[in-house]
């Protein structure tokens, strides 16, 4: 039996960080529908996300959205529009096929989204005031390298 530092076997440190991913994900979904609220108090929290990825990549089609996510354009179109009618997305004719529409987090979702990040970092530095910054960039790293694993 393989035995980490820590005296658990490594079997026992996998259950537990099944059991501590769950918990952050609940903790996550909690998040996301109250900063989805904050934004905009008709806001979906899927819309959310998908909003937060728009005010940072800038301006794209909606087919450019469908890939990233690996969702149907019919369930982005959707997504859109919702944001198109709470005016957090705005829709211009692409400049390289005239055709095509290009979507964009509007000027005002970009500053909620902005007030938003800079009040969850102030918040997340509060809770974790007790960690050092070498502990704080420690486990970044470390997390950062659990995800890249999960990536292949």
């Amino acid at each position: 039996m393989n035995v980490v530092s820590s005296g658990q076997s490594r079997g026992e440190s996998l259950r537990r960080l099944e059991s501590e991913v769950g918990v952050l994900i609940r903790r996550i979904r909690r998040v996301i529908h109250e900063r989805a609220e904050a934004v905009h108090p008709g806001l979906q929290p899927s819309s959310y996300l998908l909003l937060a990825w728009l005010a940072e990549e800038g301006p794209m089609r909606a087919s450019r959205i469908a890939e990233s996510f690996a969702i149907d354009k019919g369930a982005i179109s959707r997504q859109l529009q919702h944001l198109v009618d709470l005016d957090l997305v705005t829709r211009t004719a692409d400049p390289d096929d005239g055709r095509a529409m290009l979507v964009a987090a509007s000027e005002e979702a970009v500053r909620r989204m902005a007030d938003m990040g800079e009040h969850r970092r102030k918040w997340l530095d509060e809770q974790l005031a007790d960690w050092s910054s070498a502990e704080l960039s420690e486990f970044v790293d470390t997390l950062g390298r659990y995800n890249e694993a999960l990536n292949s």
